[in-house]
């Protein structure tokens, strides 16, 4: 069972994962940070926005393919390849760091990796409004994330909501994040489990 938990930044996907992975005694696959563009990104965004997301976007392939390959029962994605491009190349885009060459290019080799590996069996989206992301990125405290601009989170949302609601083509599990607290109501995470627990019964048709 390959499940994967898709969300903007601060919705919980990592702490989701982490409670899933404990439950059903699997493995858990986190998003790669060691990204060796990041630090030229920050000092000129425009130059080494492309660079960037292509080495996310070989990452998450090679992760991907890793985890396959590795034969678990169970798999928890933290973050996917979907992601990178729909919402983040994107947005690099939209806002003008990402030349529309650049982007198309990116894109193409994006949709031949993609064909390269199967979607998840569940794709878990982790909905929360940016009340709700700008709570939990405080309470969790990293340093770099405190005055991350509340507007850039808003564009992200919309990404996220066109991709869930139009672009995405696989079996989803929409998590409120505004209603649904998984970690303070346990009557959340037993509905996440009951929708594996379905997705685990078709596999085994």
């Amino acid at each position: 069972m390959y499940i994967a938990i898709a969300g903007n930044i601060g919705s919980g996907k990592t702490t989701l994962t982490e409670m899933l992975t404990k439950h059903y005694g699997a493995k858990a696959y986190y998003e790669d940070t060691d990204n060796p563009y990041i630090g030229d990104f920050y000092e000129d965004m425009n130059r080494w926005a492309f660079q960037l997301q292509i080495y996310f976007l070989g990452a998450r392939v090679q992760q991907t393919l890793d985890m396959l390959a590795d034969g678990a029962d169970n798999i928890f994605q933290d973050r996917t390849i979907y992601e990178d491009a729909h919402i983040f190349a994107d947005n690099l885009h939209q806002m003008g760091l990402m030349s529309g060459r650049d982007f198309q290019t990116y894109m193409k080799i994006f949709n031949v990796s993609s064909d390269m590996i199967p979607k998840p069996d569940l794709l878990i989206y982790l909905k929360a409004s940016v009340p709700t992301l700008i709570t939990q990125i405080q309470r969790r405290g990293r340093d770099y994330e405190q005055n991350i601009d509340e507007a850039y989170l808003q564009r992200l949302n919309e990404k996220y909501n066109n991709w869930i609601d139009n672009i995405y083509e696989g079996r989803i599990l929409v998590i409120d994040k505004d209603s649904d607290d998984f970690v303070a109501d346990p009557t959340v995470f037993e509905r996440i489990c009951s929708e594996l627990e379905q997705v685990r019964a078709s596999l085994d048709k």
